[in-house]
């Protein structure tokens, strides 16, 4: 049987990230996730925010072009807020491309990646799939997804807050849109969120996303109704994909960690609970796990564990906390409208424009934590 120093389960931007950071210090990592192809089952839009893409090596030609423009709507479509950085603020990225960017990376750091391997449970070490033979991990990361199965069996926390959410995404004829994200303030067809367009130059996405229980007639309905119309929106000129699934939004966990493993990105809770992000927060936790992972690897000392802390983490939230109930509490086409009407004033603008242009979409890990990894002599 195999033995491994770390198991990584889920193959998505924070489990390849984790494992090729561990990887880089010589510690035997193996990653496996169900998937057959990196390709199939993606499940977020790819919209990467500036502060991102200034901190970490997402290659450029990966990316669409620069958004400076956001236009904010009411249910009634008329006079959208429009939100001007001086600054390109997001681009859309090729998630397939960039999922293969990542995989080629943590194996060229000496990482293992097995495709089409479905993790079944782990037990004091001992590890089962389905469609491989099982291992023995001194330490499981789970990278498995907002219901993650990891953070099951191995005693810690589970999200229990979401929206849900869909996208259609079409090729678009080149050159025909000017680069902006519409996002419309609608209830009856995103409780609780939003419905947006936007493309990276090449492919449009038309999502919705809202709290499931208020989606009487289902996601897909409301996300076909809202495509016939959105704002933003141009014709297909080709195949449509559609992608969907859970968006935990309840905030970063508060345990994260045991002797046995802990968790990464979605199954750690690693959102933007207003914005509902993933793609910032999930490579920032990425960072701090495996700084602690080679830590904890490296001493045995399980203070170490202490330190991926989701309380401390939490503690940054409380703002965010806050508005995300705010914003789960519009479920009516009045409140949206006199809410988008608050954003017209000016105070309303600054407050609008601190959540979408702003930096703190996910707290910095802490240099002195990260210092675990890097001071020891698997750099």
């Amino acid at each position: 049987m195999q033995t491994v120093d770390v198991l990584v389960v889920g193959a998505g931007l924070a489990g390849l990230r984790t494992a090729r950071l561990l990887a880089r210090r010589e510690l035997n990592v193996m990653v496996v996730d169900r998937r057959r192809s990196l390709s199939t089952g993606i499940r977020t839009t790819g919209i990467f925010v500036r502060r991102t893409l200034d901190d970490f090596d997402v290659p450029d030609h990966l990316l669409g072009p620069g958004v400076r423009d956001v236009l904010l709507y009411p249910p009634s479509r008329r006079a959208p807020i429009r939100l001007t950085s001086d600054r390109d603020e997001y681009r859309v990225a090729d998630m397939a491309a960039v999922y293969e960017h990542a995989r080629r990376a943590a194996e060229s750091a000496g990482a293992r990646v097995l495709l089409g391997v479905r993790y079944v449970d782990a037990s004091n070490g001992f590890v089962r799939f389905a469609g491989a033979e099982p291992v023995r991990a001194r330490f499981v990361v789970g990278a498995d997804g907002a219901r993650s199965r990891v953070a099951r069996d191995l005693g810690l926390d589970v999200n229990r807050r979401f929206l849900v959410g869909a996208e259609i995404v079409h090729p678009i004829a080149s050159g025909t849109t000017t680069p902006a994200f519409h996002c419309v303030l609608d209830p009856r067809i995103a409780p609780g969120y939003l419905g947006w367009v936007i493309d990276d130059g090449r492919h449009a996405h038309v999502g919705v996303a809202g709290y499931p229980n208020a989606m009487r007639t289902g996601i897909r309905h409301l996300l076909d109704a809202f495509a016939a119309d959105a704002p933003g929106s141009t014709p297909s000129a080709g195949p449509v994909e559609r992608r969907g699934g859970p968006i935990p939004v309840g905030g970063v966990l508060r345990r994260l960690a045991c002797p046995a493993g802990l968790l990464v990105g979605d199954a750690a809770g690693a959102v933007s609970p207003l914005t509902a992000g993933g793609l910032d927060p999930c490579l920032r936790m990425s960072e701090l796990a495996a700084a602690v992972t080679a830590g904890y690897l490296r001493t045995g000392d399980q203070r170490m564990l202490s330190r991926y802390d989701g309380d401390a983490l939490r503690t940054r939230f409380r703002g965010r906390l806050l508005l995300r109930r705010v914003f789960a509490g519009i479920r009516s086409p009045a409140a949206a409208e006199a809410a988008v009407t608050v954003l017209r004033g000016r105070t309303g603008r600054a407050l609008a424009g601190r959540i979408l242009f702003g930096d703190g979409s996910f707290p910095e890990v802490d240099p002195r934590l990260a210092d675990l990894a890097f001071d020891h002599p698997y750099r």
